[in-house]
Formats: C-alpha cells, structure tokens, sequence
C-alpha cells in the first residue's frame, strides 16, 4: 500500500510517499491513521488530518485495500 503525502505530513515523514508494508493489517482509514500515528508520533498532532483514497475525502470506517491510491491532506492555514 502506497500513501502520498503533502504539507507538514511529508516533512514530518522526511518524504513524499510512505510504502505500508504487506503485514501491516491497514483495512481501514481509522487503522491507518494509527498506523501512522505510530510510526511517526508528530502525526498524532495534526488536529484535522483528511485522508483522500482514490481522490475522493474518506472516513474513518471506510475499507481500504492494496491497489488504492491513498494521499494525506494535512491541516491547511491562511488567510
């Protein structure tokens, strides 16, 4: 499972993409988010963290599965 990220979520992963690996037993976006969680605790800072799979906003009981394309959406500011 491949995730993109953008924003603050590539600079706290020091990349543009992460590879799950297979053993992981991501099947959900809420599974995901505290796989990440773990494996990079400044994510679990992030107040409104959107998760996109297969460009479209999901939540957290969506399934997800291997040949999905899954990005992070970090918080956004501005003004």
């Amino acid at each position: 499972m491949k995730i993109l990220l953008f924003g603050i979520t590539r600079e706290i992963a020091g990349q543009s993409r992460i590879d799950i690996p297979a053993g992981a037993d991501i099947t959900t976006v809420k599974a995901l988010k505290r796989w990440l969680g773990r494996q990079y605790p400044a994510m679990q800072g992030l107040t409104s963290l959107a998760v996109a799979v297969d460009n479209e906003y999901a939540e957290d009981e969506d399934l997800l599965s291997a040949g999905q394309e899954i990005a992070l959406i970090p918080p956004v500011s501005g003004g």
